[in-house]
């Protein structure tokens, strides 16, 4: 009797920590601004300088997770090919292991062509509700979020491309068909 209570204690306080990371903003909601954070290039980034973007994609990732970093190539390509089309890509670190000098090497050997953040306090992540790394948010010209979840459908081989379909429907001012997808990655790392 005392291990089967055991249990189901052990599993509410699980449950409880979860519930206190994983809740963010749902789908419909108005995204959570973010302000003055540093980036890998020595700048500052807040919402705000992204106001004539028609859509923004928030992408919680880091340095060492490889999932992370099997992805920062997709980044680059899809930050290059969206660019000129009025969308902005910005990838925020929150992990606690990480730091501004190890995100500026990482940016620079990888050639990031997007802002690359860092919120030491981990507010973003947690007003987001992000999870792992990566996880993505697309927000539309009303910076409303239309979508939450992973970049495509596979680490190897995608076959459905969830970010650009939701952001082409964005574009052309349609409500997207796909508003979530369950983001896959390393958990994020959370300060203790």
């Amino acid at each position: 009797m005392n291990r089967v209570f055991s249990l189901a204690v052990a599993a509410a306080v699980l449950s409880l920590a979860t519930v206190g990371f994983a809740a963010g903003v749902d789908v419909g909601e108005k995204a959570p601004e973010f302000k003055d954070l540093p980036t890998a290039d020595g700048k500052k980034l807040s919402m705000s300088d992204l106001s004539d973007s028609k859509a923004i994609v928030v992408c919680f990732t880091c340095n060492n997770c490889p999932v992370a970093v099997a992805y920062q190539d997709r980044f680059i390509d899809f930050a290059k090919q969206y660019k000129d089309k009025g969308v902005s890509f910005v990838a925020i670190n929150v992990n606690r292991t990480e730091d501004l000098q190890k995100m500026k090497t990482r940016a620079e050997e990888a050639g990031f062509n997007f802002p690359y953040a860092f919120d030491a306090s981990q507010t973003t992540a947690k007003e987001y509700g992000a999870t792992v790394t990566p996880h993505l948010y697309v927000l539309d010209k009303n910076r409303e979020v239309v979508y939450i979840g992973s970049f495509d459908d596979a680490q190897n081989n995608p076959k459905q491309h969830f970010v650009k379909e939701v952001v082409d429907s964005v574009l052309a001012d349609k409500k997207p068909e796909v508003q979530g997808k369950k983001a896959f990655g390393c958990g994020i790392q959370w300060k203790r």
